[in-house]
């Protein structure tokens, strides 16, 4: 069964068609930049062009980087503060033509991982982290999601963890590898504070450079990176719209 994800991210939205039995890309992931501003329409046509890409009539699953209740938007982050109190479900359906399931970015993510990657037959407490634009963080316990929850807020001195410990800000503040990873360490003992996990995985964009900074990382639970790198949240959010199949 094949079904369209995408993933919407603060500066990127991209999206494919995935092989929800293998996880397999069936055709080239295609990326359009996060309109600025990112309005709910200016998004929603970004989702249509996608769709329209891969010449897609079929269920789609879409990540969104926000608080998403029964498909509507409670939060707006590092997004358009119009995002708040939007049905998303609604505005992409309208736009697509598809039946369509949005969830929290990292939340699908977490699902791509747990079912298809480094999470798979794991049991206990399993925290995905993914480090991009913000800081998204997805929390199972024996395989079962807690939804929403959003960590990378987590006041650490005197900051968001994100504001501090994000990918984007390694690159605006022109942080070493082992710089921010210190960072990431100071998030890491939190959460371990807070859940006392068995396992973290570390994914989002700089999951492809996991060599630079993995090695830095140190908790009491295992660190392991995420297996389908930067494309957790769309194979996640495929897997999650099975249902509208």
């Amino acid at each position: 069964m094949e079904i369209l994800g995408i993933d919407i991210g603060g500066s990127g939205i991209k999206g494919a068609p995935v092989d929800v039995d293998t996880g397999e890309l069936v055709a080239e992931r295609h990326r359009i930049p996060t309109p600025r501003p990112s309005k709910p329409e200016a998004v929603a046509e970004v989702v249509a062009q996608l769709a329209s890409h891969f010449d897609w009539h079929g269920p789609i699953g879409c990540t969104f980087p926000a608080i998403v209740r029964h498909g509507v938007v409670y939060s707006a982050a590092n997004v358009d503060e119009s995002w708040i109190g939007v049905d998303a479900v609604r505005l992409f359906q309208k736009a697509t033509g598809s039946p369509v399931r949005v969830l929290n970015d990292a939340d699908a993510a977490g699902i791509g991982e747990m079912v298809l990657g480094a999470g798979r037959n794991r049991r206990g407490v399993v925290i995905m982290l993914t480090f991009g634009t913000g800081i998204g963080t997805a929390i199972f316990v024996d395989g079962h999601l807690l939804p929403n929850t959003e960590f990378g807020h987590l006041p650490i001195r005197g900051k968001d963890a994100e504001h501090r410990a994000a990918a984007r800000v390694r690159k605006e503040e022109g942080l070493s590898w082992a710089q921010w990873a210190e960072r990431v360490n100071e998030f890491l003992a939190q959460m371990e504070f807070f859940f006392s996990p068995d396992l973290f995985i570390i994914g989002g964009g700089v999951s492809k450079k996991q060599h630079k900074f993995l090695h830095h990382l140190k908790a009491r639970a295992e660190i392991v990176p995420a297996q389908l790198l930067n494309n957790a949240g769309i194979i996640g959010a495929a897997l999650a719209a099975r249902e509208l199949a």
